[in-house]
């Protein structure tokens, strides 16, 4: 396989992120500014299948490769595509094999685990330092390809639900069937919505992951106010589109905040305690007047849910009219 470097723009780029929801969310900064860039770069992406049906409604993105379990035929795949570049978000040493096998000529990645030796372009990131966002480190494999400045991206992500008419809801997604290091308990999220059920005119509702059967037993047994659970999972899709419908998203930091700030929904989102695991690194890509970030350690005091049960009101609004200030 050659390692030959492409000196021009590029006609076919394969973006990888096959993990987790939110950190496919925070791949596609750079997909977009590639096609802000150069619109008429073919732009595939390579996916999990939990994100496969998301991808394919991007409209940035025009053609999205499923990584399955038969590695023959996501290469032959791969091959299809013709990519002359691939840029990979996250790297293990099956993607490695699986680019190299198919005969991408250029596979531009970051400079960490084995896996790299799989790869003509390594770039050193340092990543666990967190000197920006996990999405910036993801738009600065990019740059490789491009003039100083080329890609750049501004909230929103996702544009499809612009017209769509706001609701008076607040969304409470607890989330522990996710992978994020820092969470309320279970009670305290409780308090905030029983506080926000006491807002005339306001919807509060409880989503669940399809790991948190057990807590949403738990909080449909609690309601002592009134409230909405949605106790069927939503494609991604539909939870994309209900999420931009709302006013505030409340959750730990895992992959339906980052569908919030795909959409530039405001979110009070809460983050574990260490720099690795803090905002810093995966804040939501939404406008930063948006968020409302907090640190939460695995042992925090009442008076940290004061504060939160605060920033909550002053995001949402509590006057008298019932109106929700935006």
């Amino acid at each position: 396989m050659s390692s030959q470097s492409i000196t021009r723009t590029p006609e076919s780029i394969l973006v990888t992120r096959h993990d987790k929801i939110g950190d496919f969310i925070l791949a596609l900064p750079l997909c977009k500014a590639i096609k802000n860039y150069a619109p008429d770069i073919r732009l595939g992406i390579l996916v999990s299948e939990v994100n496969y049906e998301f991808a394919s409604s991007l409209d940035f993105i025009d053609q999205v490769i499923l990584l399955g379990s038969d590695f023959w035929s996501t290469v032959n795949a791969i091959r299809n595509f013709k990519p002359e570049v691939s840029i990979s978000c996250f790297i293990d040493n099956r993607l490695g094999l699986l680019l190299w096998t198919a005969g991408v000529r250029k596979r531009i990645a970051p400079a960490t685990k084995i896996a790299q030796v799989f790869f003509t372009s390594k770039i050193t990131q340092r990543r666990s330092h967190v000197a920006k966002p996990e999405w910036q480190y993801n738009m600065e494999l990019g740059a490789t390809l491009f003039p100083t400045d080329a890609l750049f991206f501004s909230p929103p992500l996702i544009t499809t639900y612009n017209t769509d008419p706001k609701v008076n809801r607040v969304v409470f997604h607890p989330g522990y069937g996710g992978s994020s290091a820092g969470n309320l308990r279970l009670e305290d999220y409780l308090r905030l919505a029983r506080r926000a059920s006491k807002i005339p005119n306001l919807e509060v509702v409880f989503t669940f992951g399809p790991n948190d059967r057990a807590v949403l037993d738990r909080v449909r047994s609690s309601l002592d106010f009134q409230a909405t659970i949605v106790s069927e999972p939503m494609t991604l899709l539909d939870f994309c589109r209900f999420i931009s419908q709302s006013r505030l998203f409340v959750s730990t930091s895992t992959g339906p905040m980052h569908l919030a700030g795909s959409v530039n929904t405001p979110t009070l989102s809460f983050f574990g305690s260490s720099l690795f695991a803090s905002s810093k690194r995966w804040a939501p890509i939404s406008d930063p007047s948006l968020q409302t970030n907090l640190m939460i350690g695995d042992s925090y005091e009442p008076c940290m849910v004061d504060l939160i049960e605060s920033l909550m009101l002053d995001i949402i609004g509590n006057n008298s009219s019932g109106e929700i200030l935006t």
